[in-house]
């Protein structure tokens, strides 16, 4: 696959043509789901989860991402690549441009933080210095503890209101994409209409312009509780590579997620 930038994904959602999106750590599995023409990587901070043991994000470092980015972007082989920034390293714009430049530097193309308006200013500041920035609305696993836990949001008139309002203030502030993650799925249809730029869902839906999933959830490795939205693709393929084509095919053509994997 040709390198995927972020004028192939603009391009993308203009035409009506969906993509998909995994995570990986490492350089092994950033081959592999690349190789696969998955579109883009997202280096999560769910590795605090997935690879440390973790019982949520929080702890997960920015020497702990910039060293994950940076084996994921060795074995990439033409995705986008995606970093998150990790919890409290982007309080204030300057923080943020700091950190920014550090897993710009270990290999992202484009970084991810969490939140709603009051990030402007901080988006702003980034997109103006060349840093491409998406926007993580809805569940936003860093807040956990002032959610009071995993919970699908937007489900009030005053919160899906808030959150169509963030999405408008956050794009005009220069964010490249959104990303929305447990939230109604006629929500998420709205906010991706509106949008200007590509919209990716985690539990938001059939309407967004993207997916994304957790790479062991989309092979049935997994501890705990499934979540809804997730869905074993290796239970239909004979091997991982299948299982990772599989997925990218059916969040092309739509096929996933339907609407038992999203919220009313």
């Amino acid at each position: 696959m040709s390198n995927v930038t972020l004028h192939t994904l603009t391009a993308r959602k203009q035409a009506g043509e969906k993509f998909a999106v995994l995570t990986a750590y490492d350089a092994t599995f950033a081959h592999q789901v690349s190789s696969a023409g998955i579109e883009m990587i997202l280096v999560g901070d769910s590795l605090g989860m997935v690879l440390q043991g973790r019982d949520s994000t929080l702890p997960v470092s920015l020497d702990d991402m910039a060293y994950h980015t940076e084996c994921v972007a060795r074995g990439n082989q033409g995705a986008m690549i995606m970093a998150d920034l990790p919890f409290m390293t982007y309080a204030t714009p300057e923080q943020a441009m700091a950190s920014s430049a550090v897993l710009m530097q270990a290999g992202a193309h484009i970084v991810k933080l969490e939140g709603g308006s009051w990030l402007c200013e901080t988006v702003s500041q980034l997109a103006e210095r060349g840093v491409p920035v998406c926007a993580h609305l809805g569940l936003t696993p860093q807040a956990v503890n002032k959610l009071g836990g995993y919970r699908v949001q937007g489900r009030t008139r005053e919160s899906a209101l808030q959150m169509i309002e963030d999405a408008r203030r956050l794009e005009e502030a220069g964010a490249s994409m959104l990303l929305l993650e447990c939230v109604p799925s006629l929500l998420a249809q709205e906010i991706t209409m509106n949008a200007g730029v590509p919209v990716i869902g985690i539990g938001a839906g059939p309407h967004t312009d993207a997916q994304v999933l957790v790479l062991q959830d989309i092979l049935g490795i997994t501890t705990g509780r499934t979540p809804r939205f997730v869905k074993n693709f290796l239970a239909e393929s004979d091997s991982i590579q299948g299982a990772l084509r599989l997925y990218g095919e059916q969040v092309r053509d739509g096929r996933f997620p339907s609407a038992e994997h999203g919220f009313d």
